[in-house]
């Protein structure tokens, strides 16, 4: 578009997010007045009423009054502002009574975080708003002075707009190049204005979300339960696929046999040779029905990483891999079993990319620590295009990681080379 090929600075006072902030400064003040004077008196009848007690529900509807404009306050900030600010836990008594409900409400630290945010606004609606009003129309005023300048011989008796007056001589702005200046000087502080009102807002920005939203302290608790959730998805599926492999291979192989081995046990006395026959090709059945016991177990938990570590059980693994790969550990020590059996599924789940999709010639394998931090990384000389937005198997490698609190980017352009880069807390 034409205006984005203006420089920032001239754009800024026509562009919809300064309007937006205007409009949430300018808002705020009456909501903010109105909020202060409602917890102040609420707050301040609860606490003179303590000595009774009518002061605990007097206190606990102040606080829940105050999360009603607390609500209030994080809807502006999502319209006005794309602030999208989570609500906090809501407050539920024990036993889902009115004391109990009053109790929990009392006990509720983000019920006083939103009574401290209606206290420490005020002020600063009154400032914010005070100096939006008074900057904004300054500024339009000198800026557009030219255009109304004529008002003053017209109606006021004088030339143009008094800037000093006493009762000897006062100095008013009626040349030309006074008017000029004039305007200049507006149109400097419209270009100004937007910025100085970017910086307030600002800091609304930070009390918002640092009062008004969950604790960081329950944020982790959700967090933890949507991993949680992951970490269960994820052992259900691990669990059905090898139920399937059991149930399509080596099981499917087993009943085979056993029927192979029953005809050939009847054909045992009347025709040797097809007896022999069939003995020998349910041999080779047993062969596979062993190899792909094999593999199952060493999809489940190899015994090599058990026993050796990660370089020996990724070193098994770059072998088995249709990609030459290299690869390169250096590790001070073990870490805990657990992070490293994810490490080495991670590798794996990798190293099955860029055997089936990435058409490369080569890759490498290189692990280390990094302070508190497990690193993996797994680079490949081919075509690219790795994206986990798409709904790959990267995706739900990456759920995997957060699980952990472990991080997984991938760098992969059109054409190559891929690198693919995997951070896990490192546990002893």
């Amino acid at each position: 578009m034409a205006s984005h090929r203006l420089p920032a600075g001239l754009r800024a006072p026509f562009e919809g997010r300064t309007w937006r902030e205007l409009g949430y400064v300018l808002s705020g003040f009456p909501l903010s007045v109105l909020s202060f004077c409602v917890a102040v008196t609420l707050v301040s009848a609860g606490a003179g009423l303590l000595v009774t007690f009518l002061g605990i529900p007097v206190l606990a509807g102040a606080l829940a009054v105050c999360r009603g404009f607390g609500a209030a306050e994080r809807a502006r900030a999502r319209g006005m502002l794309g602030l999208d600010v989570r609500a906090p836990e809501p407050v539920r008594g024990r036993t889902g009574g009115p004391l109990s409900w009053m109790g929990a409400m009392l006990k509720s630290g983000a019920s006083w975080r939103h009574l401290l945010y209606a206290l420490l606004h005020f002020p600063w609606a009154v400032f914010t708003f005070s100096v939006s009003v008074a900057v904004w129309l300054w500024s339009w005023s000198l800026f557009t002075y030219p255009l109304w300048q004529w008002v003053f011989p017209m109606y006021a008796g004088q030339d143009g707009l008094q800037i000093y007056g006493d009762e000897s001589h006062d100095v008013l702005l009626d040349s030309p190049f006074e008017i000029a200046v004039t305007s200049l000087v507006g149109l400097a502080f419209v270009l100004i204005a937007p910025w100085l009102l970017r910086g307030m807002v600002a800091v609304d920005r930070l009390m918002v979300a640092g009062l008004l939203g969950p604790s960081r302290l329950a944020s982790r608790v959700t967090e933890l339960e949507s991993d949680r959730g992951v970490v269960v998805d994820t052992a259900a599926a691990d669990l059905r696929r090898i139920e399937r492999d059991l149930h399509d291979g080596a099981q499917a192989r087993l009943v085979a046999l056993a029927m192979d081995l029953g005809l050939a046990k009847e054909k045992l006395a009347g025709d040797p040779l097809a007896a022999a026959a069939m003995v020998d090709e349910a041999h080779g059945e047993v062969k596979l029905a062993l190899q792909e016991l094999r593999d199952l177990a060493r999809g489940i938990h190899p015994a090599v990483l058990t026993d050796r570590g990660l370089d020996a059980a990724l070193s098994a693994l770059a072998a088995r891999s249709t990609v030459p790969v290299s690869v390169e550990v250096d590790l001070p020590g073990r870490p805990a079993a657990a992070i490293e059996g994810i490490a080495y599924f991670t590798v794996s789940e990798l190293l099955q990319n860029v055997s089936k999709h990435s058409r490369a010639r080569r890759a490498w394998v290189d692990v280390w620590r990094t302070d508190d931090r497990l690193m993996l990384q797994v680079r490949d000389d081919g075509v690219g295009g790795a994206d986990p937005a798409i709904g790959s198997g990267l995706a739900g490698l990456a759920e995997r990681l957060d699980a952990v609190d472990g991080v997984l980017a991938v760098d992969s352009p059109a054409g190559g080379p891929t690198t693919i880069t995997a951070e896990l807390p490192w546990r002893a």
